[in-house]
């Protein structure tokens, strides 16, 4: 059977984790999701979806609302962690949904961003207002509430946190059920790391990166993931062997640390030198310069093409091209004019 990094197949029974932030560039992508419930779909009786994330793309996450929604699995919806912004929306699909005590809901106005003049930023604004219409709609189907009234509850620039008896009373969800002890006034990101955490080590424990422990001598015989499996198992009943396989999974999470710690300080590297020749040659100044820094962190690639396509501000000395220390132009012709009125004299 297929393996997919979101989701966890045991037996009859599987679970899709919502673990992370929405959208195709983040750790929940609506195409990952539709494979692997498509898979859920055709092995599984009962589907798991525990969700912990701090919302992301709302159109991503129409998407997989829409795909939730729409199946005829038997799924439950459990908010582990944190369920925020377009998180709270897919939380909300139908299915029977129930809420760690410990968890978090989040609801806000939608928020974005865009370049133009001003005709395309009131296209913008209308866009994000359109939106926010649609999400209510979204709400007021599981609430039982008109769509206006949750405009004006929930869509006025502010960000309203709900805890599981808040969320409870209000309808958004259908039942509270217990989690292992959490500490009770953890914040909302310490409740969201707490349960990443938890994810983490049976997650990556099950996947163990096979392709680099098939470059192993103990593993050159696998042919298939299920035959280093094999040989996992039968080297676990090894006296001493979990402990150094716990030693090797840490210093994988070591290595994989310190590329992302490398990859951030390059993308942060490039970032200033973008913008530190986008503002030498007057495209931006240091006004417009964190508009466009927020620009290449979230949408990288578009943030590069936007800076490209600003023209550079032309500089007076430039045109005269005058270099330092010479007579410029403008002092050449002044200065024949001078001499000329000295010789009519």
């Amino acid at each position: 059977m297929s393996k997919y990094f979101n989701m966890k197949i045991d037996g009859r029974s599987c679970t899709i984790y919502l673990y992370g932030d929405i959208g195709d560039c983040y750790d929940v992508r609506s195409g990952d999701i539709a494979r692997e419930l498509a898979e859920a779909e055709a092995n599984c009786e009962r589907i798991d979806v525990r969700i912990n994330s701090n919302g992301g793309d709302v159109f991503s996450g129409i998407a997989i609302f829409n795909l939730l929604r729409n199946s005829r699995a038997d799924i439950h919806i459990y908010i582990d962690g944190v369920a925020a912004s377009m998180a709270s929306v897919i939380a909300l699909c139908g299915k029977p949904v129930e809420m760690s005590k410990y968890a978090r809901l989040m609801l806000h106005s939608v928020s974005g961003g865009c370049y133009g003049n001003k005709k395309e930023m009131q296209r913008c604004i209308s866009e994000i207002e359109s939106l926010e219409d649609t999400l209510s709609q979204m709400y007021s189907v599981r609430l039982g509430v008109a769509k206006e009234e949750i405009k004006a509850l929930y869509f006025d620039n502010e960000d309203h946190w709900l805890t599981a008896d808040e969320a409870l009373n209000l309808g958004f969800i259908d039942a509270i059920y217990d989690a292992d002890p959490v500490p009770v006034d953890s914040t909302p990101e310490q409740i969201y790391t707490i349960f990443n955490n938890r994810l983490e080590k049976p997650q990556k424990f099950n996947q163990m990166n096979l392709d680099e422990l098939k470059k192993r001598p103990c593993f050159k015989d696998c042919a298939t993931d299920d035959d280093a499996y094999k040989v996992i198992g039968n080297l676990e009943t090894e006296a001493g062997k979990v402990s150094g396989l716990e030693k090797e999974n840490a210093q994988l999470k070591d290595e994989i640390k310190a590329y992302k710690d490398k990859a951030e300080a390059d993308a942060a590297n490039e970032r200033k030198a973008l913008l530190d020749a986008a503002e030498e040659d007057g495209r931006i100044d240091a006004g417009t310069r964190s508009i466009y820094e927020n620009m290449l962190k979230e949408h990288p690639e578009d943030g590069k093409k936007a800076l490209k396509a600003l023209a550079p501000k032309r500089k007076v000395l430039n045109d005269l091209k005058v270099t330092p220390g010479n007579e410029s132009p403008w002092e050449m012709r002044q200065r024949q004019i001078r001499e000329n009125r000295n010789n009519r004299k």
